[in-house]
């Protein structure tokens, strides 16, 4: 079944295209806490950038999975990937939260249809010049 996944899905976890040049020319870098794997490979224009570097998913295909370190070792913001330092994430970071929208747990406005409420009336936000 995974097989089959791989040849016709392309958002759970990786390709067949992706396994092979994964195999072929990926090196693996590291796993983070959700089990997503980071792989680099050389790149095959050396003037525009070192390395290309990919990440596959652990399940469903989403990039708000990958937390802060690894989203900057894959932009080429840091050379060092999270495994190979202590990296601690900073105070003001939060911890991954799953994307919610079309879910139970969305966020929706006060006064949203989409929660029960009533349209909220709306009040002007300026007052208009007349001249006296």
């Amino acid at each position: 079944m995974q097989f089959l996944k791989q040849i016709f899905t392309w958002w759970n976890g990786q390709s067949l295209n992706t396994r092979f040049y994964t195999w072929r020319k990926g090196t693996f870098v590291g796993e983070d806490e959700l089990g997503n794997r980071y792989y680099k490979a050389k790149s095959a224009v050396p003037d525009s950038i070192p390395e290309r570097r990919w990440v596959i998913y652990k399940g469903y295909s989403d990039g708000s999975k990958v937390g802060p370190g690894w989203h900057g070792w894959l932009h080429h913001r840091v050379d060092v990937a999270p495994v190979q330092e202590n990296y601690a994430p900073r105070e003001w970071q939060k911890p991954h939260q799953e994307n919610l929208t079309g879910t139970s747990g969305a966020y929706h406005p006060p006064g949203s249809i989409a929660v029960g409420g009533k349209p909220m009336k709306r009040v002007p936000d300026y007052k208009a010049w007349r001249p006296e």
